[in-house]
Order: C-alpha cells, then structure tokens, then sequence
C-alpha cells in the first residue's frame, strides 16, 4: 500500500470547509487534519502552526475577492467594481460570507509571520491603489475628501447592502444591486 500524500491545497479546502460552516474559531489543528484524514505531522510539515494556515486562507481568500474588483477599477467601470461585492457574493457565497462577517484577526491573532506581512501589505496597497485610481477618475482628485466618498461608494456601502443576506446565509436579492446602484450614482453624479 502507497503512503498517502497530502498537499497544502488539501489543508486550505479543509480549513475553508471548516471555517465556512463554523466561523474561524472552528479551525483547530485537530479538525483540519480529521477533515484531511491525514497525520499531524503532515500538517505540521505544510504548516508551522494554525496561525500561518489561517492567515494564508484569509490572504488567498480576499486575493480572490479583489480580482474582479481590481479589473473593473482598472477597466474604468466604477459601478461594477461597487457591485463586485453583491456579484462576487452570489458566485461565492460561503467564502464571502468569511470576508465581509469576519475581519482579518479574527483568523490570526498573534504576529504575522513576514510572508504573510508582505502579502496582506501588498493586498491593501493594490486596494488602496484602487480606490485612489477610482477618486482621481470620478471626482477628478485623490484629496481626502475624494478618497473617504470613493471608499464609501467601493467599498462600506456595497457590503452594508450584502451582509444582513450573508448573515442569513442567503443569497443576495438583485434589489442589493439596486441599492448599491442608487447610491452609487447619488455620489459619483
């Protein structure tokens, strides 16, 4: 009989599994590798601890999330980069609801490993990038004011209208885009 092999991607999907049905705190070592079928020690040869497993899903996770949102910024369609959130959701329900219920610590505590540090700094610095490239087009400056409405138009106000839904797991209403829509052009108008 061969020995078993397991990759990283088969803890990640695990970790994800867990975290989708219970919420970050219910990713221990001990469910992932039940969930695995695997040995502790082939966990702990992927990963030094639960901490770096959980923050490379959360890295991986709003990776995903920001791709659209970071396409349509840079193809100039603002409103869609504002419905991304409601769009994304839809396709991607129970990962969503881990990103817009849950923060980033409440995947990872403690320290960052440098890493994870380098790639959340990157991730922020692409978004922030968006949403400064999104202020200079729409308003026709980056100045604070430009930058707290792109923001709010981007971002809080798309996941305002998307969370009570992932709250109760369901799927968002196309009246969330509606929403998200009016707002937008109440701002950017």
């Amino acid at each position: 009989m061969g020995k078993a092999v397991f990759e990283r991607t088969d803890f990640l999907a695990a970790a994800r599994a867990l975290a989708c049905e219970g919420g970050p705190t219910a990713v221990t070592v001990d469910a992932v590798i039940q969930r695995v079928g695997s040995p502790k020690g082939s966990f702990y040869h992927r990963f030094t601890s639960r901490d770096i497993l959980m923050g490379e899903l959360w890295l991986e996770s709003i990776l995903a999330f920001h791709a659209g949102f970071i396409a349509e910024i840079e193809a100039q369609r603002g409103l869609a980069a504002a419905l991304h959130a409601a769009v994304w959701s839809r396709a991607n329900l129970e990962e969503a609801r881990l990103l817009m219920l849950y923060g980033r610590h409440d995947f990872v505590a403690g320290a960052w490993p440098e890493k994870l540090r380098k790639g959340v700094r990157e991730q922020a610095q692409r978004f922030e990038s968006c949403v400064e490239q999104f202020a200079r087009d729409a308003f026709g400056r980056a100045d604070s004011t430009s930058l707290r409405r792109a923001m709010f138009v981007l971002a809080e106000a798309p996941i305002a209208a998307v969370k009570p839904h992932l709250q109760r797991r369901e799927t968002p209403p196309t009246i969330v885009d509606e929403l998200i829509t009016s707002v937008y052009w109440a701002i950017v108008s």
